[in-house]
C-alpha cells in the first residue's frame, strides 16, 4: 500500500486530499497542530510518520483570509516557516525519507499582471507581504538539508472546489444581486479546481524528472469580470451590481480580510504541467463551477 503524509490535513484542501487518496487506497497519515499521526514540536514522531512514505504534503499555514495586521502578519509567516524547516528536520532524521515533498506557496508570488501569462521560467516576482512570504516558504524548503528526497513548491492559484472554499462568498454576492465586477473587474483570477490539484500532485509524483517551483492552475484564465458572469450563470441570477474597489476596501475592514485577495490581478500559467503532458478535468470555469454547484447540493 502506498503511504502519503499530509501535514495540515484539517483544512479544505487537506480534507479534500485525505478523501481521494483514501478512496484510491492510500495510506494517509497527518501531521498537525493538536491532532494527527503527529504534531507539530515532536520531530522524532513527525520522523516516525514519515519514515517510508511515497510522498509528504506540507499544506500547514494560517489561513490568508484575514486583516494584514501584525499579529497576523506574524502567525501567517511563522506558521510556514517553522513548519517546513521542522519538516525539514524531520525527513533528515529518517531512515528512509520520503521519495518527494511537495510544499505548498503560492501564485501570489509572481507580480501584478494584466499584460501577459507568468510561467516558472519566465515569470516575473512582485513585492510586498505576500510575495515575501512566498519566497521565504519556498526559501525554507529550499534549506533543507534532504538530499534523497525531490522537493517541488507547488505555487498553488485560488483552490475552488465543493464543501466551501474561496466559492461561497461569490455565490452569496450573486444571490443577493451584487454579482458584478469587483473593481475594475479586468483583474486576472488563475484558478485550479482541488480535483485537478490533487491529480496534478499525484502526476507529479508519477514525473520524477520534473524539479523545481510549478505552477498549479487551469490553462484557462479567466477575468474578474467573466468570473463574476460565471457565478452568476450557474446560481441562475441574470444581472449583479458591480462593486468599486473603493467600496471592496471598506467591505474588507468589515469581513476582516485583504482587498488584495480580490484586487490582485493573478495572470499564472501552468507550462511544467502542460508540457509534461498533463491533462485537466476541469479546465473551464462554468464546467468547473458547474461541477462545484452540484457537489455542494
Amino acid at each position: 500500500m502506498k503511504l502519503a503524509v499530509i501535514a495540515g490535513a484539517s483544512g479544505f484542501i487537506g480534507t479534500h486530499f485525505r478523501r481521494e487518496l483514501e478512496a484510491a487506497g492510500w495510506q494517509v497519515r497527518s501531521v498537525g497542530r493538536t491532532t494527527g499521526d503527529a504534531t507539530w514540536g515532536d520531530t522524532a514522531a513527525i520522523a516516525g510518520v514519515l519514515e517510508g512514505a511515497d510522498f509528504l504534503l506540507n499544506l500547514a499555514g494560517k489561513s490568508v483570509s484575514c486583516r494584514y495586521n501584525a499579529r497576523n502578519k506574524a502567525e501567517i509567516v511563522r506558521s510556514r516557516l517553522e513548519t517546513t524547516a521542522e519538516l525539514g528536520r524531520a525527513i533528515a532524521a529518517c531512515r528512509v525519507p520520503p521519495l518527494d515533498w511537495f510544499n505548498a506557496s503560492t501564485g501570489t508570488i509572481y507580480r501584478d499582471a494584466r499584460d501577459r501569462p507568468h510561467a516558472e521560467d519566465d515569470g516575473e516576482l512582485g513585492s510586498g507581504f505576500s510575495v515575501d512570504v512566498a519566497r521565504g516558504w519556498e526559501g525554507a524548503l529550499a534549506a533543507a538539508a534532504t538530499p534523497a528526497t525531490r522537493k517541488i513548491p507547488l505555487r498553488i492559484t485560488i483552490v475552488m472546489g465543493p464543501g466551501g472554499g474561496v466559492m461561497r462568498p461569490f455565490v452569496n454576492l450573486a444571490r443577493l444581486g451584487l454579482g458584478g465586477a469587483m473593481g475594475g473587474g479586468g483583474q486576472k483570477y488563475s484558478w485550479i479546481h482541488v480535483d485537478d490539484l490533487i491529480r496534478a500532485v499525484l502526476f507529479l509524483h508519477g514525473h520524477p524528472e520534473l524539479h523545481g517551483p510549478v505552477n498549479i492552475a487551469s490553462p484557462r484564465v479567466v477575468d474578474n469580470r467573466e468570473l463574476m458572469a460565471a457565478v452568476r450563470r450557474n446560481v441562475g441570477v441574470p444581472f449583479g451590481l458591480p462593486t468599486p474597489a473603493w467600496l471592496l476596501k471598506m467591505g474588507a475592514v468589515v469581513i476582516r480580510t485583504e482587498p488584495e485577495l480580490v484586487l490582485k490581478s493573478r495572470w499564472v500559467w501552468p507550462a511544467k504541467l502542460q508540457d509534461a503532458g498533463f491533462t485537466w478535468q476541469h479546465p473551464d470555469m462554468d464546467g468547473a463551477l458547474a461541477d462545484i454547484m452540484a457537489g455542494d447540493r
